[in-house]
């Protein structure tokens, strides 16, 4: 299993896209690198060399114009579109291309003369069609449901007063509103197109590069010689390699795709099921968008919204990640114990001194990242300076190294990635703009909280229940932009810490890729696995239990975020490493270090019920919610665990006594 022998497949490899004729390719590929080119000049400051300095909103609409064109492109207007690109598709591109330069020819002009309120005419003639092709190119994009979204809550100020109390507002004439949209920075240019193009758009480009130079299967060769052939090796494998590959893609389809090809095979074969196995599989790849430190480029959206240094995002969600990962390692080792399931045999497993050996260029790249992300503080360059120290490192391997046509793959699967989020994005924006335009951003938190009636947890289970509604069919950036709008206000006014909402809201907004009837992760992990997609989904649910619990878990006490007193935040991390373990056995039926729960057919459903109280009790953080201190409530649990133990170990030792 040497790091050469699995072929990955592109995270770009979509059926959604138009197969392009040479020609169009070119296009891609000469709209891509423009739009590096535009990307590199801007952040790097070049400008000062070049004598001419742009403004932010030059910059945007110049990005815009190369990239939103290219919509009309990739994607085809439906199902039934060949692969020639039509006429009408021409058109538009040509169309999209036009406006944004007509926009960017103005852009100082909007700026001086404050036009987001009071624009000219042909500038608000020159709105109507960017707002009709921003739509389009979201339905394409997004698909219909982020399309439905943005159209009604874009025309919200043009209806607002016609609707009923607590959602009205003052109408606006329905040009004053699209001028909105398109000239200022709360529209199409709000916070999501913003940090796409200042920070988002390297990592996107790192995350591409990484998966054609080959990283996905160094991780995959890494994790299976490190657990490979341990008790339920390959589904720690899964856990180990997809978490990784999941924190740099940011796309839960595109991991579990890409490295759930090996791992449910080799779940499979050492005699995990092939339900279990997807939903192992749809687990760990979910729970990559949560890993430290790039989290699927989330952060840094997430970073902008709040205010803050990308690195206090990264220390916040380390203790999260670590014990949603740990309840899934846990859970897999307590049903291999159960069902005595081996790892692979050691001999077959690649070692780890050659695999780091063949691999060593992605790990000096990581170390480049992270120091220039966490002690440099440089997170719109450093993935630039990754990614051209990746290229360059591989151009001297030759079991990876590009020819012309692997470097063009390359610059398409950028190009794909690029065009994909920035019109979705730049359709999210508008949202942004409607209700700042209407000035409900400011009134909307008072009023969900008064719908809650001033209840903190009231309005945590319907921000949990709106967050996953919000994360269907959608990417978890785009469903955490939308809540980080609409709820995040309502949250934080509530005296809740900040940092644990958005947190909270990012949380339960990727819920929906493991939780039936949607499970879009678990249904893709159940046609690799060959499984019944609904039986994968609720096995999904099942092994991802710890999620559904840890962001309310956070809110509640932010020492779970490091957010407090060192005593205070390894007191909580260590009760809620207890909880995990006693939630696993209660649901995997063996308990680590004590044995099978299920060895009396009776007698392990009251057991399985205590575990499951007792893990409550020590998981849940102490603190002024819930009116008890974190020891009060571990020795609670203690007291309820006790008998559930000695009991299965006395069950235990009887069968073990019988053999």
């Amino acid at each position: 299993m040497s790091q050469s022998s699995v072929q990955e497949q592109p995270a770009t490899a979509d059926h959604r896209y138009r197969r392009l004729t040479p020609f169009w390719k070119w296009v891609l590929v000469s709209g891509t690198v423009l739009s590096l080119v535009i990307s590199v000049y801007q952040l790097f400051n070049l400008g000062r060399f070049g004598g001419f300095v742009a403004i932010d909103t030059q910059y945007f609409y110049a990005l815009l114009a190369v990239l939103l064109p290219m919509v009309f492109l990739i994607f085809p207007a439906n199902s039934k579109t060949g692969a020639t690109v039509p006429i009408y598709d021409i058109a538009l591109a040509l169309i999209a291309f036009g406006v944004n330069i007509y926009f960017l020819v103005y852009a100082r002009d909007i700026v001086d003369l404050g036009w987001e309120y009071a624009a000219p005419d042909h500038i608000k003639y020159a709105a109507i069609v960017l707002w009709l092709l921003a739509l389009e190119a979201v339905r394409r994009a997004g698909g219909p449901p982020v399309f439905l979204v943005v159209f009604v809550v874009s025309l919200y100020p043009v209806y607002a007063d016609y609707l009923p109390v607590p959602f009205d507002a003052s109408n606006e004439d329905f040009t004053v509103a699209l001028a909105y949209h398109a000239v200022s920075s709360e529209g199409i240019f709000g916070i999501p197109f913003r940090a796409f193009a200042n920070l988002v758009i390297g990592f996107l480009m790192f995350g591409v590069a990484l998966q054609y130079t080959g990283g996905g299967t160094f991780f995959l060769n890494l994790a299976f010689a490190l657990l490979g052939h341990v008790r339920g090796g390959p589904a720690k494998v899964a856990i180990f390699a997809s978490g990784l590959m999941g924190s740099m893609s940011g796309s839960v389809i595109t991991n579990v795709l890409t490295t759930g090809a090996l791992s449910i095979p080799a779940m499979k074969r050492t005699g995990f099921s092939p339900h279990y196995a997807g939903g192992v599989e749809a687990c760990a790849s979910t729970g990559g968008v949560l890993m430290p430190p790039i989290m699927g480029s989330t952060a840094f959206v997430m970073a902008t919204y709040l205010e803050v240094p990308y690195s206090d995002i990264v220390i916040a969600a380390v203790i999260p990640s670590v014990l949603y990962f740990f309840g899934l390692f846990i859970q897999i080792d307590s049903y291999a114990a159960r069902m005595k399931l081996e790892g692979l045999p050691k001999e077959e497993m690649p070692s780890v001194r050659k695999t780091l050996f063949e691999g060593w260029h992605y790990v000096t790249v990581f170390a480049l990242l992270i120091w220039m992300l966490m002690f440099l503080q440089r997170e719109a360059l450093a993935p630039y300076y990754a990614t051209v120290l990746l290229i360059v490192i591989n151009q001297f391997i030759k079991a990876s190294r590009w020819d012309f046509n692997g470097f063009i793959d390359f610059i398409v699967g950028v190009g794909r990635l690029f065009v994909e989020l920035a019109a979705i994005l730049a359709g999210i924006g508008m949202i942004v703009g409607a209700l700042s335009l209407t000035g409900k951003i400011s009134t909307l938190a008072n009023e969900l909280l008064s719908m809650a009636g001033d209840s903190v947890v009231v309005l945590l289970m319907m921000g949990a229940l709106a967050s996953f509604i919000m994360g269907i069919g959608v990417t978890v950036t785009v469903a955490y932009i939308i809540l980080a709008i609409t709820l995040a206000p309502a949250l934080t006014e509530s005296g809740l810490n900040p940092m644990a909402v958005h947190l909270f809201m990012l949380y339960w907004g990727m819920l929906s890729f493991i939780t039936p009837p949607v499970a879009l992760g678990a249904f893709a992990a159940a046609s690799l696995a060959q499984a019944k997609p609904m039986r994968t989904g609720f096995e999904a649910m099942r092994l991802g239990s710890v999620i559904y619990f840890i962001p309310f878990f956070f809110v509640l006490n932010p020492a779970l975020i490091m957010q407090g007193e060192w005593g205070e935040i390894i007191n909580v991390f260590s009760t809620a490493v207890i909880g995990i373990i006693l939630l696993a056995g209660a649901l995997q039926g063996y308990l680590l270090g004590v044995g099978n729960v299920a060895t009396h057919s009776v007698l392990q459903w009251p057991i399985r019920g205590v575990l499951l109280l007792a893990a409550l009790l020590f998981a849940v953080p102490g603190g002024e919610f819930t009116g008890y201190a974190n020891l009060e409530l571990a020795l609670a649990g203690a007291v309820v665990l006790a008998p559930a133990v000695a009991l299965t170990w006395f069950l235990n030792r009887g069968v073990a006594a019988t053999a």
